[in-house]
């Protein structure tokens, strides 16, 4: 009798693989996942009420029936506080783009040095580990209370962010283009403003508008330690419990947001479109 051949015989079945231990089932995302279930868990336990209890949907309906219905005797008030507001936001983002231009080109990898690189990335993780009220204290205890001081505040906090958002926007950017016009003659600026700024205008403007609708929402919030715009009122209110008051500065809020995100939208579909 021939042995078979190769052609008919039965494949081996393939070796079973060992079980591996638990702790070598788990992987970094599981870890990860234990690790925060424990903790809110932990916190949980030790969150306690105070002397109110914990009664939230009585005290809740409490709080929210003083808002109704809202005192419209102060919009005249409100309004010009608002306008305030507005200008910190609209003055701080236009500082803070600025300034961003000239930070995220020395942050982006394939434009700047290391050494400059790695320098102003911690720099500007710096400024975005310190929050913007922070940055209002500071400003406050150092130019007084007034709205200048929100602008100052919210201009170094922008900084952090846009400063970032620009480098990755540069780093995106084929720098082959600019290098072309380097080699023809072209000086740094006019590389820049025809090699790299072109492609990067529609991610830098999208970011701005974006920079913008978080400014106005924070200058609404910085006021409440005297960096001026509609935190003052919101803060007077507060303290004297005028909570029709403050449901119609939180109303107008509402409105101003609302509108400057169907802008913010219409702007960033035409930039789009262009590009």
């Amino acid at each position: 009798m021939s042995p078979p051949t190769e052609s008919n015989q039965q494949p081996k079945p393939p070796p079973e693989m060992p079980e591996r231990p638990w702790f070598e089932r788990l992987n970094l995302l599981n870890t990860t996942l234990l690790i925060f279930l424990l903790l809110v868990l932990t916190s949980g336990l030790r969150i306690q009420g105070n002397e109110r209890g914990l009664n939230i949907w009585q005290n809740l309906s409490n709080f929210l029936r003083d808002f109704f219905p809202p005192d419209l005797s102060v919009v005249p008030q409100t309004a010009a506080a608002l306008l305030e507001t507005v200008e910190i936001a609209l003055l701080s983002t236009f500082f803070s783009i600025l300034i961003s231009l000239v930070i995220g080109l020395c942050a982006a990898r394939t434009v700047a040095p290391t050494w400059l690189v790695v320098s102003t990335r911690m720099l500007l993780n710096l400024i975005r580990t310190i929050p913007s009220l922070i940055w209002a204290v500071i400003a406050v205890a150092a130019m007084g209370a007034n709205a200048a001081a929100g602008v100052a505040a919210l201009t170094l906090y922008s900084i952090g962010y846009l400063g970032k958002f620009f480098s990755e926007a540069f780093e995106s950017v084929d720098l082959n283009v600019a290098r072309s016009l380097r080699g023809i003659g072209a000086d740094t600026v006019q590389a820049f403003q025809f090699g790299i700024w072109p492609h990067a205008k529609p991610i830098i403007w999208s970011h701005s508008i974006w920079m913008l609708e978080y400014n106005i929402r924070s200058a609404s919030i910085i006021g409440y330690v005297g960096a001026g715009g509609l935190g003052l009122q919101l803060h007077a209110y507060q303290e004297f419990h005028h909570w029709d008051r403050f449901a119609t500065v939180l109303i107008c809020i509402l409105i101003v947001v609302t509108l400057l995100d169907f802008l913010s939208e219409r702007i960033r579909r035409r930039i789009a479109r262009r590009n």
